[in-house]
């Protein structure tokens, strides 16, 4: 039996029912998609069609819901500073959420949120938790998955602190989880190329997050070198953090069983570097 699940995130274009037919075509046994248009605030409901087709099209090409990251609209900031902008991302939020059930999924990815500048960041983080706290009591059996963010700008959730600050918060344990996206962690601090780099970086995310609330990984090389606090992500190998890391990664048995994605920037190489990742899992 497989024990890495990898793929990438695909094209939902033409409904949500396309996702696992795109993801199946490239050799896929895990994928991300985004459930509506993730640059639009309000989308049209999923249409009874969509859903039954969805479900079926998994089915057939072997899609588990635990090997599926849907990911939410970037437009949403559950950190907001501000009641408008906070109100509105809640609203969004708790939408996607109720796609995600409505799928039958079980994940849904999102960027913590940022401070713009306006309160602390541990205000910020708060405000996240509370947010998550307010999706989960309206939803069921879909986990909120917190990404680790390249710490761009205000952004939170760039520190492994940072994540377990939102854990600490949010009420419900069993329905949080964390994505780290190497090419983020990379980009916030984290060394995962040298031997010592590699063992330290995710020695310290076990002892700070824990694996246990590990749900996904977004698998990316980088354009810009260690703490640039930039988000370029690279083809693998084709940035600072070399095959090596992301071959290593493979062999690794603490990434088992969840989906590990690629949103490295070139699609038409999504195959070739799937199939190279599980000839990697396979050594």
């Amino acid at each position: 039996m497989a024990t890495k699940f990898i793929g990438a995130h695909v094209s939902a274009a033409g409904g949500v029912e396309n996702a696992p037919v795109n993801a199946s075509k490239i050799g896929a046994t895990a994928f991300a998609l985004f459930t509506k248009n993730q640059r639009q605030w309000k989308a049209k409901p999923l249409t009874d069609e969509n859903i039954e087709k969805f479900k079926s099209n998994c089915k057939e090409y072997g899609f588990s819901p635990r090997h599926i990251l849907p990911h939410d609209s970037y437009l949403i900031n559950l950190g907001h500073p501000e009641k408008a902008g906070i109100e509105k991302s809640r609203d969004a939020f708790l939408d996607e959420m109720q796609r995600c059930e409505q799928l039958g999924l079980e994940l849904l990815n999102f960027h913590p949120g940022s401070y713009l500048k306006k309160i602390s960041e541990d205000d910020c983080l708060k405000r996240v938790a509370e947010s998550v706290n307010i999706a989960l009591d309206k939803t069921n059996g879909v986990t909120a998955v917190l990404e680790n963010t390249a710490g761009q700008g205000t952004n939170v959730g760039y520190k492994f602190e940072h994540l377990a600050r939102i854990i600490e918060l949010v009420d419900d344990k069993s329905r949080v989880g964390v994505c780290i996206d190497t090419c983020h962690g990379w980009a916030g601090g984290y060394d995962f190329l040298s031997d010592d780099g590699y063992e330290n970086s995710w020695n310290a995310f076990d002892d700070i997050v824990g694996f246990k609330y590990l749900r996904g990984i977004h698998l990316n090389d980088a354009k810009k070198d260690v703490g640039s606090k930039v988000d370029r992500h690279a083809s693998l190998g084709e940035g600072y953090m070399e095959k090596k890391t992301f071959s290593r990664m493979m062999k690794d048995k603490r990434f088992d069983d969840v989906p590990i994605i690629l949103e490295t920037p070139n699609p038409d190489i999504w195959a070739d570097e799937i199939e190279w990742l599980k000839k990697e899992a396979g050594k």
